[in-house]
């Protein structure tokens, strides 16, 4: 009775213990099912549909383990049931080979990835997450039956899956391209790349890899009675296995943690708001103001009280009165050797001046052949027109750098490049096909503008040159990285993404209706992937260029907005051609053509294209030409000189007189004793294989010119003023006047001389070079002054004497001159009676001081703000075509130039940690050469590098994995086998084992590395490293070990000196941290970057430095000859020091306020105004120290009436001539180094010396030296001369 009753409450009570089991239970009862299984039918070319199956996975036979564990480690368990065949992995193999070289150096993505093919391909569980929704029928003529083939399925993937295999992948590099892997593989830019769209293109039959269309739906939810596919990841921070590391920093971009970011810049050195060194100057200035004013309004009360009259000058009761005729003190030890020197100058130069004039003919005939034997050098005289001599130091670090770099990798490229705007086309807008936004194309990527472009380009590649009855085409000289195996020019340019053929840019997929496809697809995958072999598009066309390269857009597009590189406005085509330093016959080919091209560019015309170009020559054919151009100019400048000067040195006394009292043929005479030193100077170090440069050329004959004529006239211009004394010779005169002057003339020849020679001890060549020829010119130019001029002078006053007329001295006149005697010009006479007087009132004296001291606060508070470098602009003719390509390239030009980081030999880099320190890929040290060069990349607007470098090594061990196809070789030769060879016997270079997945260390990293480095990029390995990176590693020891290496990046764009020197600064910085980091410091190699303008620029690293110890040195030996000639006058020296100082600094101001920049030409100019300035102040400053009249003030108006009228028509009106005509020069650096800084010379000078200086020793000049005052007295007492001195 019981049992009935109980038997239904113990069933309930199964049912719901069976029910919760069911719950809990995760085992499937579904069973196993496949979607497909083997290929059956030819989708396309030589791709296969899958046959569909819908029954349970089968046994891999064994034949297909080896590729099972390979490719889907995952799977191989058990019997190996899956749902793919031999084929079919075989299939996968392939199709995952262009994946594998650009994703495996991130091991964790390239895991994430496979797993993605491996559950699709094989999975047992295929049917889980794939749903076929289109088959054809198919029959399978071996087994004789029917099958079905699959056109179509859904694939059904977690979106936590897509999103993490996204995230892993997104940052890694391609290290060849500069740009990031999924470029190459998203059919996007990488910005607009994302997980779903990825994988899309991945599994699109319009990509030319799928054969037939797999739809992804993403979800993480059960969809339609799919459960989507959601196997475990990696992130790229995690390591694979037990073997592998997380990807590199360089891949992974939350491995390196925050990104860099660049230091702050400087804080301005502000005061009050303002910079600190205008506020600090103006600060002195008033400070100064306050206690000259001071000062002077104190000793005005002071002589007001304790003399009667008020003009009597301010310190004339502490002067040592000469006129008294009294001695006032007690002769010092200096003052008595002072005399003597001085009276022994005297003497000698007397002596020597009467020996001359007595005997004019042995002296003329000795100056002649001593200027013939200098001269005769002349025939050894060579110039330097090579530009990395011309402003590099052969010890210079750049210098060596460039000789290490050309040596080892041969010389950098000449380059050709043209930039080409359509001004009469206009911006277009395409609508891809079926679907998506319309994309805008500048005016140059129109189709009709394309074809006109590259029907110019062709023309340029056929332009046929002659050299020495030989032919020289561009095949001839181009650079062609893959040669000999292709032969193709490099040539950058946008044509080369259509394989340079009118057909390529024609090709167009589509129907009556649509196009699909056409040359914008094609251009917009390429600009994303130009190393691709394949668009992936319909078109299936190539994008890397038929030289075996990439085309980066950047390099070939110009004027587009961020990466939009379809909005160009310009198209930038570049032709590299092989440099050839070492083969002067190469080289004159190449410049042959080079001619030719320029020659088709300058008549090249097409209305619908305006084009800016530019050869390696160009840049020297217009300064050539510019020279050529400016010697009318020079010429115009030096006759205007030479014919004030032969006039000017005359003075009439009559109408009738004045064939008879002009000194043409004496001016003429003392110009080409001018221009012979020069010639002596350039003859005697051409003998010494000292090469002449451009600004030796430019510059001297105006310096000396300068310094030269100055002497003519101080020599000339005294005697016309000097009465000759009773029962006195002509020769005796001459010699008494010479005697007076030439202590004066020898005081700022030596100084100039030794300033000059002491210049170089420089490092720059050009101012090195410029100070050696000065200072030989102006010491040879005093010495042919002193003795042949002065001979020629004698002969001169002869001639005048006997009334013969100048030129024409065998005619006399009959006008008869009554005696020899003194005349004063209308100058002196104005400098005498007016200008001296009225400089040196006491009202004008504190005027004088205050404006120029006030100019010189206004100098220092500036000159810190002087630009440092030089426009190359600035080189070139107004009217050169070369000024049109500067404009063009720093408006479109998107890249700057090349820079490669050198790493010297003795690295290890068989080593794994000789590796580690150089590589940028997974395992690789965060601070290796290759990380830190790619960080810089991240904040390339402070360190103006632009992309990441182009890395050998990794591209290499990526090339050398045993899971790629790339490293093959014939297992019965050992030799290398490409891996578009199809052959049985092309085997693996490495096993497919755990130690062969490891890098190649010792003998294996050689043995496999010139296979890397002759193979040549196919569509099977695009990681062939021959056109890549052929140049970049250098083998040493018959190829048994490497040597130098580089890894080449990109500057950012630059355009001012400013850019280029912070680019070579910054990169300076970079290459010694990885030197450091990588602890090689103590070794005897180390890394440095190249870049072909480092050599141009260096100097400019250290310009200040070499400007101060120029300058420095140059005042310097300037105080030291000065004291000495002055008869030790420390005091005189200091005065004169202190106002050249004056003038160099002034000219600062003027650089700063007329925007001339800090240079090597203009350093040149300031180490020249100082010889000038010598000249302005010397010879003003000597007349103070001899004068023997009462006070300062006398002694300074003294001093300023007899030598100011010579320096000033001696130098000032003589330069200011010349000067004005270079205004007119066509040349830009004439007009702004030449023009302009000679005017400011002349006028600083000039003002500093007339104005400043009297003024300045009137307060603070020397006292008398006594014992000169004496001996004076002593001399003349009882003569005329005495009459002369004192009246």
């Amino acid at each position: 009775m019981g049992s009935p009753q109980g038997s239904p409450g113990r069933g309930g009570l199964d049912l719901l213990v069976l029910l919760f089991l069911l719950l809990l239970s995760p085992v499937r009862v579904l069973p196993q099912l496949c979607v497909w299984y083997g290929e059956c039918g030819v989708a396309s070319g030589d791709k296969r549909y899958n046959c569909a199956y819908d029954g349970p996975p089968i046994a891999l036979p064994e034949d297909g383990y080896d590729l099972m564990q390979e490719l889907c480690p995952g799977l191989f368990f058990g019997n190996v049931s899956a749902c793919c065949d031999v084929h079919q992995l075989q299939t996968l193999k392939n199709n995952l080979q262009l994946p594998l070289q650009f994703l495996s150096r991130c091991p964790s993505c390239f895991y994430n990835l496979i797993n993605l093919f491996c559950e699709l391909t094989c999975s047992p569980n295929q049917s889980d997450f794939l749903n076929v929704t289109s088959t054809i029928p198919y029959y399978d003529p071996i087994l004789k039956e029917n099958k079905s083939s699959i056109t179509e399925l859904q694939y059904f993937i977690g979106e936590r899956f897509a999103n993490a295999m996204y995230n892993a992948c997104k940052d890694v590099e391609a290290p060849s391209s500069n740009v990031k892997a999924l470029g190459l593989l998203c059919g996007k830019d990488v910005k607009d790349c994302n997980a779903t769209n990825w994988i899309e293109y991945m599994f699109s039959k319009d990509n030319g890899q799928t054969p037939f269309s797999i739809i992804p739906i993403f979800s993480d939810v059960p969809v339609h009675g799919m459960n989507p596919m959601n196997n475990a990841t990696k992130g790229c921070n995690e390591s694979m296995d037990d073997l592998t590391g997380p990807c590199s920093c360089q891949d992974c971009s939350i491995v390196c943690g925050p990104k860099p970011q660049p230091p702050p810049l400087p804080t301005p050195w502000l005061l009050f708001g303002l910079d600190a060194v205008y506020v600090i100057m103006w600060i002195s200035y008033m400070g100064f103001l306050l206690i000259f004013f001071a000062l002077v309004f104190g000793v005005w009360c002071y002589r007001r009280r304790h003399f009667v009259s008020e003009y009597t000058p301010i310190d004339s009761n502490i002067a040592f009165s000469v006129n008294s005729h009294r001695d006032n003190g007690k002769i010092t030890c200096g003052e008595r050797l002072g005399e003597r020197f001085e009276n022994g100058l005297r003497m000698t130069f007397t002596s020597w001046g009467a020996f001359c004039v007595r005997n004019p003919r042995p002296v003329i005939l000795f100056s002649v052949v001593f200027i013939a034997m200098c001269c005769s050098g002349f025939v050894y005289v060579k110039a330097t027109t090579n530009p990395v001599d011309l402003w590099s130091a052969p010890s210079s670090q750049a210098h060596k750098e460039k000789e290490y770099f050309d040596t080892h990798f041969g010389p950098f490229f000449r380059t050709e490049q043209l930039i080409i705007q359509a001004p009469n086309s206009h911006p277009s807008t395409y609508s891809p096909y079926p679907s998506g936004a319309d994309v805008p194309f500048g005016s140059p990527l129109s189709k009709e503008i394309l074809h006109q472009v590259l029907d110019l380009q062709d023309a340029i590649v056929n332009i046929t040159a002659s050299f020495d009855n030989e032919t020289v085409m561009l095949k001839d000289i181009c650079l062609a990285p893959l040669a000999p195996y292709n032969n193709n020019c490099t040539i950058l340019s946008v044509l080369n993404y259509f394989q340079n053929s009118h057909s390529v840019l024609d090709h167009t997929i589509g129907d009556e209706f649509f196009v699909y496809a056409d040359y914008h697809t094609h251009f917009l995958y390429c600009v994303r992937a130009p190393a691709s072999l394949n668009d992936t598009s319909l078109l299936h066309d190539p994008c890397l260029g038929t030289f075996g390269g990439p085309v980066f857009p950047w390099l070939v597009l110009g004027g587009y907005d961020d990466d939009n590189y379809n909005n160009a406005t310009a198209l930038v085509i570049t032709f590299p051609v092989n440099n050839y330093y070492n083969d002067s016959r190469k080289l004159m080919k190449a410049l042959a053509w080079e001619k030719k091209f320029i020659n088709f560019l300058k008549n090249y015309d097409n209305p619908n294209l305006t084009i800016s170009f530019s050869a390696e020559r160009s840049i020297e054919d217009e300064i050539n030409r510019e020279s050529k151009s400016d010697i009318g100019t020079v010429l115009i400048s030096y006759t205007v000189m030479f014919v004030y000067i032969s006039i000017a040195l005359g003075h009439i006394q009559s109408c009738r007189r004045l064939l008879v009292d002009s000194k043409i043929s004496l001016g003429i005479a003392g110009i080409l004793i001018v221009l012979s030193s020069v010639a002596c100077s350039v003859g005697i170090f051409s003998y010494f294989g000292i090469p002449l440069t451009l600004i030796v050329i430019e510059v001297i004959p105006f310096l000396v010119l300068a310094i030269g004529v100055d002497n003519v006239f101080i020599i000339v211009q005294t005697l016309q003023r000097d009465e000759r004394l009773q029962g006195e010779t002509l020769d005796k005169q001459i010699g008494r006047v010479l005697g007076d002057v030439a202590p004066s003339m020898f005081l700022s020849s030596f100084s100039e001389t030794v300033a000059f020679f002491l210049g170089t001890l420089s490092t720059m060549p050009a101012v090195r070079t410029f100070s050696l020829f000065a200072g030989m010119a102006v010491l040879i130019d005093f010495i042919l002054q002193v003795t042949c001029f002065v001979s020629l002078l004698g002969l001169d006053i002869k001639r005048q004497e006997r009334n013969r007329l100048d030129i024409l001295c065998c005619i006399k006149s009959n006008e008869e001159m009554s005696r020899a005697q003194r005349s004063e010009s209308i100058l002196f006479l104005f400098f005498k009676n007016l200008y001296s007087p009225y400089l040196l009132k006491d009202w004008m004296r504190p005027i004088i001081i205050a404006v120029f001291v006030g100019v010189l606060s206004f100098s220092t508070a500036v000159m810190h703000n002087v630009e440092i470098g030089l426009d190359q602009s600035l080189s070139m003719p107004d009217d050169s075509y070369v000024m049109d390509y500067f404009n063009q390239l720093s408006k479109y030009l998107h890249a700057g130039p090349p820079v490669y980081f050198v790493l010297e030999e003795g690295h290890n880099y068989t080593s794994l940690e000789g590796q580690n320190m150089v590589c940028g890929g997974m395992g690789c040290n965060n601070d290796s050469l290759v990380q830190q060069v790619f960080n810089a990349a991240e904040i390339g607007s402070y360190t103006r590098i632009g992309y990441a470098p182009s890395s050998w090594i990794d591209d290499y061990f990526d090339w050398v994995k045993p899971q790629s196809s790339c490293c093959r070789v014939y297992n019965t030769t050992g030799q290398f086998c490409n891996a578009s060879v199809t052959d049985p016997s092309c085997t693996r270079c490495r096993p497919l084992t755990q130690e062969g997945k490891q890098r190649p260390q010792g003998k294996d990293f050689m043995t496999f590395l010139p296979m890397f480095l002759l193979d040549n990029p196919n569509p099977k390995c695009g990681k062939g490293g021959h056109a890549a990176y052929n140049s970049a590693v250098n083998f040493i020891n018959n190829k048994s070990d490497v040597g130098a290496t580089y890894f080449m990046t990109y500057h950012t764009v630059l355009k001012t000196s400013s850019d280029f020197i912070d680019a070579m600064k910054k990169a300076r910085v970079i290459a010694d941290n990885i030197t450091e980091t990588m602890g090689i410091k103590e070794k005897n190699y180390r890394v440095f970057p190249y870049s072909v303008f480092y050599v141009f620029y260096e100097q400019y690293l250290t310009i200040v430095h070499d400007a101060i110890f120029n300058l420095c040195i140059s005042l310097g030996s300037i105080f030291l000859v000065t004291t000495l000639l002055l008869g030790f006058e420390v005091w005189a020296a200091v005065v004169v020091s202190i106002t050249i100082a004056m003038i160099i600094i002034n000219m600062f101001g003027v650089m700063w306020l007329w925007g001339i920049s800090l240079n090597a030409v203009s350093l040149v100019n300031l180490v020249m105004s100082c010889g000038i300035a010598v000249e302005f102040c010397s010879h003003v400053t000597r007349a103070f120290t001899v004068s023997t009249k009462g006070s300062r003030v006398e002694r300074a108006e003294e001093a300023l009436s007899h030598m100011g009228s010579s320096v000033f028509s001696g130098i000032t009106l003589t330069k200011f001539g010349g000067i004005v005509v270079l205004a007119f020069s066509k040349s830009q650096i004439f007009k702004i180094f030449y023009f302009r800084m000679y005017l400011a010379m002349v006028l600083l000078g000039a003002t500093h010396g007339l104005i400043f200086l009297p003024v300045l020793l009137s307060y603070i000049g020397p006292s008398v030296n006594k014992a000169k005052t004496r001996a004076t007295q002593e001399r003349t007492r009882g003569t005329e001369r005495e009459r002369l001195l004192y009246f």
